[in-house]
């Protein structure tokens, strides 16, 4: 496992993360057992940082996360958690009597006194443009509630404005083989103020692993087949919103690119790792072997010249015209 510097947090975590969306639920049903082995087994193999959220089963995840620091308390594990949509998405209920309530919260979830970093979840673009709302973060930061915060992103925009702020220690966003527009501004700016960039949603919510296919079957309670447009939240979350038989072509297309006795879904995080700007990427797992799988992506070598030139055509061709503008 390689390691990159979080930013202005100063924090040294690894290069790949884990993702605690899934083990909380709206991938399927989940058992927390396991979801503790995969947590185990992705620390055992590197992994130091882990990413979660105030909703992901109302708490579920962050309670695994806290099982797992009890249980490696002799290691330095980072975590960094979200807010802001326990409430309606409307920005009547950004008040600091809220954000302060939500982080208390998330402080007893995980069992820590001082949280390592919160990040604005994916709140409405005009959030973005209430200075207040980071200055609630300003006075928990001062008073000793969280050390660092950043914001969660749906578009780059968002994480362009976001970047104003002089506290902002990190951006999350959606960025994969099949959501490259983060790079043309985003990630080099981030990286020019110092701004750590977690990478969500690395695998297109498992298209760019090569095992989806037509007649793949999610279950009801998997995000997979309940919101493929839109219909829960962002579309970009489910698929990094490319049309899904149109993914599946795409994904044919990527395989004859890359070498083929390495699993796709570690070659498709090796490309993400390939770009400087980025800190760690969190693809999430649910079992032991994909949390060792996803941390083994670290060790690999850089794609080959012709791997990325032929990924960059591919996009271009096949993927920007549904998804560039749009995020």
């Amino acid at each position: 496992m390689r390691y990159r510097r979080l930013g202005k947090t100063g924090y040294l975590i690894s290069e790949i993360g884990f993702g605690a969306w899934a083990i909380g639920g709206g991938w399927g049903e989940v058992d927390d057992a396991a979801s503790l082995r995969a947590l185990h087994a992705a620390a055992d193999n590197g992994v130091t940082f882990f990413d979660t959220a105030d909703t992901y089963g109302d708490g579920r995840s962050e309670r695994l996360i806290a099982q797992l620091l009890r249980e490696r308390s002799g290691q330095r594990l980072y975590v960094a958690t979200k807010i802001g949509r326990r409430a309606p998405i409307e920005m009547r209920h950004y008040t600091r009597a809220n954000f302060q309530a939500w982080v208390d919260r998330c402080r007893e979830n995980l069992g820590l006194q001082t949280l390592d970093l919160v990040q604005l979840h994916c709140l409405p673009t005009d959030a973005y443009y209430h200075p207040d709302l980071f200055g609630y973060l300003d006075e928990m930061r001062a008073g000793g509630a969280i050390a660092h915060y950043g914001v969660s992103v749906e578009r780059v925009e968002e994480g362009l404005k976001a970047l104003e702020y002089p506290n902002l220690a990190t951006i999350q966003v959606i960025f994969n083989v099949f959501r490259q527009r983060p790079a043309e501004r985003l990630l080099p700016l981030a990286m020019d103020r110092d701004v750590g960039i977690i990478v969500r949603v690395p695998l297109a919510s498992g298209l760019l692993t090569g095992k989806l296919k037509r007649d793949t079957r999610f279950e009801e309670t998997d995000h997979r087949q309940y919101n493929r447009h839109g219909e829960s939240f962002d579309v970009g979350e489910t698929f990094a919103g490319v049309d899904y038989e149109r993914g599946l072509a795409a994904v044919e297309r990527l395989r004859g690119l890359l070498e083929p006795d390495v699993p796709m879904s570690q070659q498709a995080l090796r490309w993400i790792l390939e770009h400087d700007a980025v800190s760690t990427v969190i693809p999430g797992a649910r079992t032991e072997a994909q949390a060792a799988a996803n941390a083994a992506a670290s060790d690999l070598p850089s794609l080959s010249d012709a791997a990325v030139e032929g990924i960059a055509a591919l996009y271009r061709e096949d993927i920007a015209p549904m998804v560039h503008q749009r995020w």
